[in-house]
């Protein structure tokens, strides 16, 4: 047996074998295929789908503006968990500003804040989170808890009377002259319940349209190339545009049925709430479905084959995805990709579904994300459908 195997393995087999590998080696594009997408993919899942939470941005409304009240803000600020993103005058501006999605977390200091605990009276600070993504929410509270139990352990540097920490006192020494401590009364706005699945469902949706649009109008335009369809609508009478129009509908409609059957799973299985204006949402996922079909039909506009389109989005679809803040928080990614968030159109479609949907925003909050799809589905659509009647004609 051990000689019929090694004349197996010395014969034909390995003759077959070595021409397999040259055959692969000449084959430039499917070297590529297995290198450069899942280096890309594992780079940007790796990066984009990290769970710890950071760079939250923190807004203060300090009632109090004294060098305690200051230290306290430095006590929250003071790892990379929360960014100071400025001071605002009143609890209103603040959660105004929550409501735009400009910040994560509120802090309102009262204005009683330091007489009450020279006192040795209790004194609350309110917190307020925006817990549109229920798993942030509930991490960035403990770590709020946490800096505050510190600080009423005194933990912190004390400060002088510039509000700065002292020098002197940085260091670890004898505690500070025994104060009240410091309660915390946390407020979850926009889901109480903390429900998480309301972040990934309308995370999602974008997704579904822009990844489903894309490889749906890909699919469709690259048969056309294949079964040489497209010379027999040349001798047909309608014009380019009327034959580009032709294939866009179709899909449009078909997707936007796609969208309301999801809002529908949505609404019936997973109770999200339907809290803004539906018409909004709808005109938005249109223009998102646009956008899809766009990119779609480029990619078809560039490749010859389905395996070619196949590969080009190995390079599109991977990064729309995890770069959308659809499962994980913008604010996680690392600093330098989240400027890159910005052209991704199903980041700025999550926002407008959450808005409407969890918060209730009209569109005098979320009109720049829904201009911003409106760009993208003129650009798309109007490229791709200026390169396919280049290459009908």
């Amino acid at each position: 047996m051990r000689r019929a195997l090694a004349r197996w393995l010395e014969g034909r087999f390995w003759a077959l074998a070595l021409k397999e590998l040259r055959q692969i080696r000449r084959d430039r594009r499917l070297a590529l295929s297995l290198v450069i997408p899942p280096t890309l993919q594992v780079v940007l899942f790796g990066l984009a789908l990290d769970s710890e939470v950071r760079n939250l941005q923190l807004g203060v409304v300090d009632q109090s503006r004294t060098p305690e009240s200051r230290a306290l803000v430095s006590a929250l600020t003071e790892n990379r968990t929360f960014r100071l993103a400025g001071y605002y005058v009143s609890a209103a501006e603040l959660g105004d500003t929550l409501g735009r999605g400009r910040l994560d977390v509120g802090v309102v200091v009262p204005y009683d804040f330091t007489r009450q605990r020279e006192r040795g009276r209790p004194v609350t600070v309110q917190v307020l989170l925006n817990a549109v993504n229920a798993n942030t929410a509930q991490i960035a509270q403990g770590y709020v808890e946490g800096a505050i139990a510190a600080f009423n352990a005194g933990a912190t540097p004390r400060v002088v009377a510039s509000g700065t920490p002292d020098p002197a006192t940085a260091l670890p020494g004898p505690p500070r002259p025994a104060r009240a401590g410091i309660a915390v009364r946390v407020a979850f706005l926009y889901n109480p319940g903390l429900v998480n699945a309301w972040f990934i469902v309308t995370g999602v949706l974008g997704t579904l349209i822009v990844l489903n649009g894309s490889l749906v109008a890909a699919a469709t335009m690259i048969r056309e190339k294949e079964t040489g369809t497209v010379e027999q609508l040349l001798m047909t009478p309608a014009t380019t545009v009327e034959i580009v129009a032709a294939k866009i509908t179709p899909l449009f409609v078909l997707l936007m049925g796609m969208v309301a059957l999801v809002l529908v799973v949505a609404r019936v299985v997973f109770h999200v709430p339907f809290r803004g204006s539906l018409a909004l949402l709808l005109l938005a996922s249109a223009f998102c479905v646009l956008t899809g079909i766009g990119i779609g039909t480029f990619i078809a506009t560039l490749a010859r084959s389905a395996t070619q389109t196949q590969m080009i989005s190995f390079f599109v679809n991977p990064p729309l995805a995890s770069l959308s803040g659809a499962l994980t928080p913008i604010e996680a990614m690392p600093a330098w990709i989240q400027p890159l968030t910005v052209l991704n159109p199903v980041a700025h479609f999550a926002v407008i579904a959450r808005g409407v949907l969890v918060k209730g925003a009209g569109a005098d909050t979320l009109y720049p994300h829904l201009l911003a799809l409106v760009a993208f589905a003129v650009v798309l659509v109007g490229v791709s459908a200026w390169r396919f009647r280049r290459q009908l004609g």
